[in-house]
């Protein structure tokens, strides 16, 4: 097959999705009758409205759910029967701040794995069209393009986490300060811990607003921060809960407590930055020994050498 009827036939495929899409969402933006005659029919008493008669989104995001969403729960429900680690997924995207459920999870690796399907069907394409390859190379690579799709979310998901709690790490020290200072000044835990909350933004600051929020709803503050203890992933922060926890159980000044723990988490920070330095020594002299030592020599040679060649016949 030539290359004019491939693309005839890529373009038909894709001015036929174009108009089947823009169809589906002129049906979904138009209002259902009963949507328009509702409002004057106030004295009408509600009944419980059934699926068929809900009002519909208008939007193109909602339409294109509506469309492929089915397709992709159904492949999520796949890639979960084949990965599994559900509660792994669930405490990473917990620890990385994410508002999102597992399913909606593997509805994003299975759209990150179309990506990479519709990258490798494209190679494939082009090497098909230069007359390279052969359709079970070509079968083979387009699924190892929809894995590592699956995959590069999964890594995704690991690299927000260590992103988030390095956010963490960096703001700990002056949360632990600014609480310290509001319970010095006599406020309560609670009252300091709503003052810190409103007057911070950050990662931590969005772990104690949840603190903050279930000590609201009743659940006692003990209970609040072992949960927080529980549900994080950086043990200074755990030892940071439990020690605010302690402290409120047996007594002990809440601020000493806090301006140690800050005080820690500096040292610790300290300490880890002279660590990394030492491991990447060699990495830092690499610049000196190719870019500085190169330029060096050559400044120091070349007017001599310059010399020797107008004093040379």
């Amino acid at each position: 097959m030539s290359a004019l009827l491939w693309g005839g036939l890529l373009g038909g495929l894709t001015g036929t999705g174009l108009v089947l899409v823009a169809t589906r969402i002129s049906v979904l933006r138009r209002p259902q009758l009963s949507v328009r005659v509702l409002p004057y029919l106030r004295d009408v008493p509600a009944r419980e409205q059934g699926p068929a008669s809900r009002s519909v989104s208008s939007t193109p995001a909602s339409a294109a759910v509506g469309i492929f969403g089915p397709v992709l729960s159904s492949a999520a429900d796949v890639v979960e029967r084949v990965l599994g680690g559900s509660s792994s997924v669930r405490r990473r995207l917990q620890r990385a701040g994410l508002d999102r459920t597992v399913q909606d999870f593997r509805i994003e690796q299975v759209v990150w794995g179309l990506v990479g399907f519709g990258a490798a069907a494209a190679v494939t394409l082009l090497r098909a069209l230069g007359g390279v390859g052969s359709p079970a190379s070509a079968v083979i690579f387009c699924v190892l393009g929809f894995v590592c799709g699956v995959f590069l979310r999964d890594n995704r998901l690991s690299t927000q986490v260590k992103n988030r709690e390095r956010q963490v790490l960096i703001e700990f020290p002056t949360i632990a300060e600014l609480l310290a200072l509001s319970v010095a000044a006599g406020e309560s835990p609670v009252s300091a811990l709503d003052r810190v909350v409103r007057r911070s933004h950050g990662a931590l600051s969005e772990d104690l607003a949840g603190v903050l929020a279930r000590i609201r709803t009743g659940e006692p503050v003990g209970t609040a921060f072992e949960s927080l203890a529980r549900a994080t992933g950086l043990p200074i922060v755990a030892r940071f809960a439990t020690g605010i926890t302690v402290a409120m159980e047996r007594g002990t000044p809440l601020a000493d407590v806090l301006h140690a723990q800050a005080a820690d988490v500096r040292e610790a920070g300290r300490r880890l930055l002279i660590e990394t330095a030492a491991r990447k020594e060699i990495a830092m002299m690499a610049p000196v020994v190719f870019f500085v030592l190169p330029v060096t020599i050559l400044f120091a040679f070349y007017p001599g050498v310059l010399g020797l060649r107008l004093s040379t016949p």
